[in-house]
């Protein structure tokens, strides 16, 4: 309903695109491994559904599972798979398609770890056939640890004409962070591997969303600046604001009381010191914060500028001194504010 989810994410539905065109035009049979973290709230899961909907050519098979909320069990992945699909006869044990099933009926005990694990593999190989298919964990971050083995050895089978797709958040929010950790640094090590990590929106997102959404003109940079700082860019929390206040117009976003679920304090608002309207900023120092009004980290604004991570976190340093900030965000904010001539500002 509300255009929220792509906005920024063109490149990262491209880069799936190509993934996916290895595995279905080019006749490769290993696996094409794409890895998405970020933390709560990004998109993860709506890119990943949106890059799966435009495929081209379509899938033969699409495999999607999940952690379940309560009471994770063995092969939580698999299972989630296997509860919305007819997967007709299957050349297994039917005790183990069962306990693999997570069906009532199965047996308590009957395979070692070891046998259960390839049986899942070869589960797995049985339903993808000749492919091409697609291959979707979600949540890779609350799955158990023989989901975790499963995907490990889905990521490097032989003979696997298929596209897996690896959304996660980061280690540190997982239910085994050490195991996770391990885990996403083998799928990152397979080769051809691709690794996405979605960050917040910058300003200039958060405006297209916001001209998307209210047919008033363009938004002014004030109210593109104001439910940036509410929300932290968060897509979800965005998402959220915009359906709490939806009809109420563009103002409300900005005058009403933040919703009491999005009250993290990620998002309250940070008292802001005076900054001084007439700072001297050198050329390049424009540059960067543009890149910061953009939400590009150091790493990300140096590939963009040609120079050094070092030099950025200068001109960074040296941006929070001029202006007055006490963060890179009240730096952007302190840019659209200010219309910086260049700075990659919103004009309203």
């Amino acid at each position: 309903m509300i255009p929220v989810s792509m906005v920024g994410r063109v490149g990262e539905l491209a880069e799936l695109d190509r993934a996916w065109s290895t595995v279905a035009g080019s006749g490769r049979s290993a696996p094409a491994v794409t890895v998405i973290t970020g933390a709560a709230g990004v998109g993860k899961s709506l890119l990943v559904a949106a890059a799966v909907e435009r495929l081209a050519p379509r899938p033969a098979v699409i495999l999607t599972g999940t952690a379940r909320v309560h009471d994770p069990a063995p092969y939580d992945w698999l299972a989630a798979v296997l509860s919305v699909r007819d997967v007709g006869p299957l050349d297994l044990p039917p005790d183990a398609l069962a306990w693999l099933a997570q069906q009532p009926t199965a047996p308590r005990e009957r395979y070692a770890p070891g046998t259960l694990l390839r049986l899942a593999v070869r589960t797995v190989r049985l339903l993808v056939g000749a492919g091409p298919a697609v291959l979707v964990v979600e949540d890779l971050h609350d799955l158990d640890p023989a989901s975790l083995n499963l995907v490990v050895e889905l990521a490097t089978a032989p003979q696997l004409p298929a596209l897996l797709v690896v959304a996660s958040r980061p280690p540190a929010d997982a239910v085994a962070p050490d195991l996770t950790r391990r885990v996403l640094a083998r799928l990152c090590g397979v080769r051809g591997a691709v690794r996405q990590h979605l960050g917040p929106l910058g300003v200039a997102e958060v405006a297209e969303i916001l001209t998307q959404v209210y047919d008033e003109g363009p938004p002014p940079a004030r109210v593109c600046a104001a439910v940036w700082q509410r929300t932290g860019g968060n897509p979800y929390a965005l998402t959220e604001l915009l359906a709490v206040h939806a009809g109420r117009g563009m103002a409300a976003l900005v005058r009403e009381p933040l919703p009491e679920h999005l009250r993290t304090p990620e998002r309250r608002p940070v008292p802001r010191p005076a900054a001084p309207p007439d700072a001297e900023l050198t050329g390049r120092e424009v540059d960067v914060l543009g890149c910061l009004v953009a939400g590009m980290s150091n790493k990300q604004a140096a590939r963009a500028l040609g120079i050094s991570v070092r030099t950025v976190t200068v001109h960074v340093s040296n941006l929070l001194r001029k202006t007055g900030s006490a963060s890179r965000t009240e730096a952007a904010l302190w840019a659209v504010q200010h219309r910086v001539p260049g700075a990659g500002q919103l004009r309203g």
